[in-house]
């Protein structure tokens, strides 16, 4: 029997090379962040004079650039320190994967050449590991380290502001942090704030134009020659424009709509396969957040499901009544419910919205679902 890789392998394909369709492939260029990039290096240009940078925040939805920005920019200082007698480190951390403190500073110094185990210390002994570091010039010069804490909120909203207190209080260390949350700092205490006087950088949605733009330059790079109808790409950029400007959704069209063409044989990318590509990537992400929920948020979602499909005002008192009754004796308290719907706004299911009720009625939390109700329902009571 022939290797069924080797048979995979020689099928017909559109693609040239699919990298360049993946959110985390760097290019030469950043078609419409050159502003924000140029405002990085202005606070960072300082490394190059030996003088520790001012600590960066970058704000910004899912999928507007921000990581790619930070990493772009990281590249071009690392190519200007070459050229100079300057000997600055920029390392990049991502929170989803790190998630407390101990973690970070342990990952650091395995970077940094200290060999640090990610667990058994305390937290004390690996600080001190980490700060020692800088107590040492290598060559003669001092080290200067510029830390990238993509997706912050997630670490701070898990194990405090620990990590912040303890980088802004190492000496030429500087912190460049990524969120796609403006209140992120409302998990960072007064105490911390004090020492970490950050310059916010803002980035806002792509429009369709700037989308396009994008693609176009991304096409080039993974798609053979006249393998794409014109409506293509407008579409994939009009779509993702309405997902609020997100990149890494248009890039998702476009990558799944090239899969669709190779399965059907067409040999070229349709408008109708992206329209196929938008069904398939909602299901497949929705559908695999759901089945991996815990328990009780799975009922919260069937609580809510309920709700809207009987066009109820969804206020967190009446998600919960609904949510009690379908956990029938085994139903988490009021107060947790608030974290569970915290946690579905950040996973884009839900959105919440705050509004006043009048004078001396307060104000209420109304919840709704973000996403296909007939998927939603199908999945739920899959499970």
């Amino acid at each position: 029997m022939a290797n069924i890789f080797d048979e995979i392998g020689n099928e017909e394909t559109i693609f040239k090379d699919k990298k360049p369709l993946d959110h985390r492939f760097l290019p030469e260029k950043l078609p419409h962040r050159n502003d924000q990039i140029t405002q990085i290096a202005k606070y960072w240009i300082e490394a190059l004079n030996n003088v520790t940078p001012s600590d960066v925040t970058l704000y910004g939805k899912t999928g507007t650039g921000k990581t790619a920005a930070a990493k772009f920019a990281k590249e071009q200082l690392l190519e200007a320190a070459a050229n100079k007698n300057v000997f600055i480190r920029v390392e990049y951390i991502r929170c989803t994967d790190y998630t407390t403190e101990y973690q970070v500073i342990a990952q650091l110094c395995q970077k940094l050449g200290r060999d640090v185990p990610h667990r058994g210390w305390t937290k004390a002994e690996v600080v001190n590991t980490f700060r020692d570091i800088f107590k040492k010039n290598v060559f003669g010069k001092k080290l200067i380290l510029i830390v990238i804490l993509d997706e912050i909120d997630i670490l701070l909203e898990k194990d405090g502001d620990g990590i912040l207190y303890t980088l802004s209080r190492t000496e030429n260390v500087s912190i460049l942090s990524i969120s796609n949350y403006v209140d992120f700092k409302k998990f960072i205490k007064p105490r911390v704030i004090s020492s970490f006087r950050d310059k916010e950088i803002v980035f806002p949605p792509y429009g369709a134009d700037q989308l396009a733009d994008i693609l176009t330059a991304r096409t080039a790079l993974s798609f053979k020659e006249n393998t794409i109808d014109t409506d293509v790409i407008p579409l994939c950029s009009a779509m993702a424009a309405k997902e609020e400007g997100d990149a890494r959704y248009a890039l998702d069209l476009l990558r799944t709509a090239g899969e669709i063409a190779d399965e059907e044989g067409t040999g070229i990318v349709r408008g109708e396969f992206v329209r196929r590509a938008k069904d398939r990537i909602e299901h497949n992400k929705i559908t695999d957040i759901i089945l991996t929920l815990p328990t009780q948020q799975q009922r919260v979602l069937e609580a809510l499901l309920k709700l809207t499909q009987q066009k109820e005002e969804i206020t967190s008192g009446k998600l919960y009544d609904t949510y009690t009754e379908i956990s029938a004796g085994d139903a988490v308290t009021y107060r947790r419910i608030f974290d569970f719907i915290n946690e579905l706004e950040m996973l884009g299911i839900i959105s919440t919205n705050t509004i006043s009720r009048g004078r001396g009625k307060g104000r209420t939390n109304i919840i709704q679902l973000q996403c296909d109700l007939e998927l939603l329902e199908n999945t739920i009571y899959s499970i």
